[in-house]
C-alpha cells in the first residue's frame, strides 16, 4: 500500500481502489455516497489486503 493510494483513499475513495476490480469500486461508491467515513474506511480495508 503506497502512500499516494492511501492520500488517494482519503481524498476520493472510489478511484484509489480502481486497480481492484468492479464490484471493489462499486462497495466503496456506494459507502461513500452515504458517507465519507464508510468509504475511506472500506478503501482501506481493501488497499490492506494482501490477496488482491
Amino acid at each position: 500500500m503506497s502512500f499516494w493510494r492511501v492520500l488517494l483513499a482519503i481524498i476520493c475513495p472510489p478511484l484509489a481502489v480502481i486497480g481492484k476490480g468492479c464490484g471493489s469500486i462499486f462497495i466503496v461508491f456506494l459507502l461513500w455516497l452515504c458517507g465519507w467515513v464508510p468509504g475511506v474506511i472500506a478503501a482501506l480495508i481493501i488497499l490492506n489486503n494482501p490477496n488482491n
